[in-house]
């Protein structure tokens, strides 16, 4: 960019460009801080992955949203989104951490709710058992939907897949005796996502984005991390400072 990086001086009245750099994940958890930087008077431009637009646009805070495919806007500075807890000097102590940050719209919670309200379960609980391949780690978080087959003997649940990708096709065999509900086919993007985690009382997932995505929506979540697990979720303890609603289960030596 021609424009100069942001380094957290005054910004008021000003354009800035925030920019995702990696996964959906990463977007989901640090465009949190977008609203802390609209908070000093600027206004606040996100670029993202296109299946989150729609979803971001009702972040607080945000002016506008592209897709990397969009003509980019004019801006003063601009920033990469990971770049924002270090200009915020953010510590495990001052995480800004207040959930909900992220909510799908009314209209797309009620077409799901219409969707799932009928399935005659005492509990509704989506499941992700793999993240995206092509990511260099993704040995180390997914695993196969039929490692949950445990869960199949608890009477009074239905389970919602919330995979996508090619570990999807597992949800078409799901283990004996679990009651494994798959609209997946029906969900366009995380906005969609988002409104069917909403009409669920609980997720269980890998580490991969919509563990983020429930997160960010303030909804219980547990997300299941191996033994040498990513930096943000640190060591020896079962909560996460980023997402209040969240329950860490370590992957034992």
């Amino acid at each position: 960019f021609t424009q100069p990086s942001w380094n957290g001086n005054d910004i008021s009245g000003r354009t800035i460009f925030l920019y995702s750099e990696q996964g959906h994940g990463d977007t989901i958890q640090f465009i949190r801080y977008a609203s802390l930087v609209a908070e000093k008077g600027a206004k606040v431009i996100v670029e993202c992955q296109s299946k989150l637009k729609t979803l971001l646009q009702n972040v607080k805070g945000i002016e506008r949203v592209i897709t990397r495919e969009e003509q980019l806007t004019e801006f003063d500075v601009h920033c990469p989104l990971l770049s924002l807890p270090l200009i915020f000097e953010t510590t495990p102590e001052n995480i800004p951490s207040n959930v909900p940050y992220i909510s799908a719209d009314s209209l797309r919670i009620k077409k799901w709710k219409n969707r799932i309200i009928n399935d005659n379960s005492q509990l509704k609980v989506g499941l992700v058992w793999s993240g995206n391949p092509k990511y260099k780690n993704d040995m180390k978080r997914s695993c196969e939907l039929n490692v949950f087959s445990i869960l199949a003997k608890i009477e009074g649940i239905a389970y919602y897949s919330l995979q996508k990708g090619e570990a999807a096709e597992q949800a078409k065999k799901p283990p004996e005796g679990m009651k494994l509900i798959d609209y997946m086919d029906e969900v366009a993007d995380f906005h969609d996502t988002a409104a069917v985690i909403e009409n669920l009382d609980l997720v269980i997932s890998v580490d991969t984005s919509v563990a983020h995505l429930a997160g960010a929506m303030g909804k219980p979540v547990w997300t299941l991390i191996p033994f040498s697990p990513d930096w943000r979720w640190m060591l020896d303890r079962e909560d996460s400072p980023w997402y209040p609603t969240m329950r860490l289960f370590r992957q034992p030596f």
